[in-house]
Order: structure tokens, then C-alpha cells, then sequence
């Protein structure tokens, strides 16, 4: 015979000095699990979220970024005017040879300085990417030092406000601009026209190509076209490609995460466990009724278990609660994959609560098993004597 489920919420709601406990302790692990986890698909997303499927990304053969790439005049010369690329109305090709190149800049109220990333870009750049707008402000003017900011790093950092001027390279360059990258990785940069970053910067090269193809088709042919020139040692990705794969930076916060909901779940667990023990110390004479009323062992064994799981899932709704509000909060880690900052949010989705919530199941199933054992062996004789 099974117990009536009412019992087991009774009990819950009986002693709810110690129910209240173990809700809070289950709470706060599910919340950091939870969390950090929306730190790393935060990151995930912003990389995801980035580029154009027309597009692709041409880089020197063997980087593995457009930072550490190089692609020379000659190349640019050399591809530009392929069939494979598609123009514009009139008829120029749609192709933005990029600069990439890294400052350093003081973060806000002398919180000491951080790696920034400068994209230079060429005209057609602003064209290739459209998810790219301006927020507040004007684009810049190529040949005057202007620069355009992205508004969340401008929101990080000192002298990114419309009208300030910083210097870099020896030459002080002016912010006239505001851009929005739409939560994608451009959110993390800071534009200028390409050639004048080269000036600037005192690059003979660009780092890479982007370019609009006509087709699948046609993506196909310029990498075939690509490969077997032995005088561009260049690669092609798709752009939206390309981003995804630059998520390095997340792996660690996940590894983190993992490691942290582990400990803490140990913890978590053994909390569980000594409620119960307890709960179970002070219920013996309830157990012994409970065998003389006709209820097997198993049953037994069940209804605690099911305190225990009913208690973590109840930990583990507060604790999505708990990490809610950080959703959507923007913040900034540093990049393995271009040791700049990088702009992003928290991205608290369904199935990272759904993950909170399993998680938080799994530690009650872990923390009840063993005080459940301990109630259902209990001799009846002994609970008896309790009376």
C-alpha cells in the first residue's frame, strides 16, 4: 500500500523550520549553477548571433582569427574583381578589406584598462552588415580621425562618449558615434575606415576580407579557386560560420560552472541529508505506526524520498527565481580568442531553467536516498517502544 501524497506535503509543511532551510541552501546552488551557465551562453549567443549567411570571411590560411591574419594589397588586388564576388549597383565589388588591431584603454572611474578591439573598415563594410546600425551620433568621416563606439563599450570604458577624444598610436582620434551590433560580437569593437587605421596603426596589410557571394554555388567555386592558387595562401569560412566557432571563451565559464555546481551540490546534498536524519529521528514513532498500519518498506522508502525531491524542487523554482533578474544584464570578460574585451548578456533561456530544475531534483533524489533507507528499516519493535 502507497502513501497518500498529502502526508508527504503535510510533513513538509509541518516542520517548515527545517523545510525552509533546505530550500534556501538547494536555492543558492541552483542559482549560481544557473547563473554562471547563462554567463557562457551569453557569450555562445553574441558569437552565434553575428554575421550574414551571404557572406563569407576570407583569412590567411593557418589563424585563427582575423587578429592574428594577415592579407596583403597584392591579394585584395588579386580577388577583388573575381566573378564569384557580387557588386553593387554600380557594379563595384561588394568587399570590405578589415584592419583588426588591438588598444589599450582606461576602463571608467580608474578601474584600470583593459585590451579594446579597433575594426577598420572599408566603405562597403557598413553595407555587408546589416544587423550593424548607429545608435546615437553620425558615422565617421574617413581621413578626419573619426571613430564610431560601440555603445555598450562605450558604457565600460573612459573617454568613449560622443565628443571626447582619446589618443592611441601617437594620434588622437574623436568619437562621433554610437553603433549597435544587435547583442552580436561587434558590440565589442570600435570602427574606423580601414585604410586610415592603417595609417594609424602602421599596417602595411589588412587582416582580412569580407565579401557578399552570389551563391552557394559560387562560395563553392571561390574556395576551390582559393585552394588551388598557390599564391593566395588564404581561407574561406561563411561568415555566420566563422562566429560560431569563436566561442573559446565560453568553454572555461562552462567548465567553471560545472565544477562550482559540483562542489556546491556536495554541500547541497549532505544539507539535504542531515534535514532528513533529522526529520527521520524525530518521526520514528509516525514510522512505526505508519508498518503497523499495513505500509511496506518500499512505501516508506518512497515517501521520504519524495520529501527530499518535493523539497529540491521547490529549492530549485526559487532559485531560477533567484538568477532572473540577471537576464538580460549586460557585463564584459575578457576573449581567448582576441584578448580584447567583449561585450555581452546574460542569457537565462527555458532549457537552462529546465537544467536548473533537473539539477535540483538530482540533488533531493542524491540527499533523501539514504535517510529514506534508514526510515524504512527501522524495526517496528523499536519505533513502537518510542511511543
Amino acid at each position: 500500500m502507497a502513501l497518500p501524497l498529502s502526508y508527504n506535503v503535510r510533513n513538509v509543511i509541518v516542520r517548515w523550520r527545517s523545510t525552509i532551510a533546505t530550500i534556501l541552501g538547494i536555492a543558492l546552488v541552483v542559482a549560481v549553477y544557473v547563473l554562471i551557465q547563462a554567463l557562457a551562453v551569453g557569450l555562445e549567443k553574441s558569437s552565434g548571433n553575428t554575421g550574414d549567411p551571404r557572406n563569407v570571411l576570407i583569412v590567411r590560411k593557418g589563424s585563427t582569427a582575423e587578429s592574428s591574419s594577415q592579407v596583403t594589397r597584392d591579394q585584395l588586388k588579386t580577388i577583388q574583381f573575381w566573378d564569384e564576388i557580387s557588386k553593387d549597383a554600380h557594379n563595384k565589388p561588394l568587399l570590405s578589406a578589415d584592419v583588426l588591431v588591438l588598444i589599450n584603454h582606461p576602463r571608467n572611474n580608474a578601474a584600470g584598462e583593459a585590451n579594446v578591439l579597433v575594426r577598420g573598415v572599408s566603405p562597403s563594410g557598413l553595407s555587408l552588415r546589416p544587423q550593424v546600425s548607429l545608435e546615437k551620433g553620425r558615422w565617421f568621416v574617413p581621413g578626419k580621425r573619426e571613430v564610431v563606439v560601440s555603445s555598450r563599450i562605450a558604457a565600460r570604458f573612459d573617454k568613449f562618449q560622443i565628443g571626447d577624444q582619446f589618443r592611441t598610436a601617437g594620434q588622437d582620434l574623436t568619437v562621433v558615434g554610437w553603433l549597435n551590433g544587435t547583442s552580436s560580437a561587434f558590440d565589442s569593437e570600435v570602427w574606423m575606415d580601414a585604410d586610415e587605421a592603417r595609417s594609424v596603426f602602421d599596417r602595411s596589410n589588412y587582416s582580412s576580407i569580407l565579401a557578399r557571394v552570389e551563391s552557394d554555388l559560387a562560395r563553392t567555386n571561390l574556395i576551390r579557386r582559393l585552394e588551388s592558387d598557390k599564391r593566395l595562401p588564404l581561407r574561406v569560412y561563411q561568415e555566420t560560420e566563422y562566429y560560431k566557432s569563436q566561442t573559446m571563451t565560453a568553454r572555461p565559464i562552462k567548465w567553471l560552472g560545472n565544477f562550482l555546481a559540483s562542489a556546491m551540490s556536495i554541500g547541497a546534498v549532505f544539507a539535504a541529508m542531515n534535514t532528513l536524519y533529522a526529520s527521520v529521528g524525530a518521526r520514528t514513532r509516525e514510522v512505526g505506526t505508519l508498518r503497523v498500519l499495513g505500509y511496506r518498506r518500499r512505501a516508506i522508502l518512497l515517501g521520504f524520498m519524495i520529501e527530499g525531491t518535493l523539497l529540491a524542487f521547490l529549492g530549485g523554482i526559487l532559485g531560477c527565481l533567484l538568477a532572473l533578474p540577471m537576464n538580460g544584464y549586460a557585463t564584459g570578460t575578457l576573449s581567448f580568442e582576441t584578448f580584447s574585451e567583449v561585450a555581452f548578456q546574460f542569457r537565462i533561456t527555458p532549457l537552462l531553467l529546465s537544467k536548473g530544475l533537473i539539477f535540483a531534483i538530482l540533488i533531493g533524489c542524491a540527499g533523501s536516498f539514504l535517510p529514506a533507507i534508514r526510515a524504512s528499516r527501522l524495526p517496528v519493535i523499536t519505533a513502537l517502544k518510542s511511543l
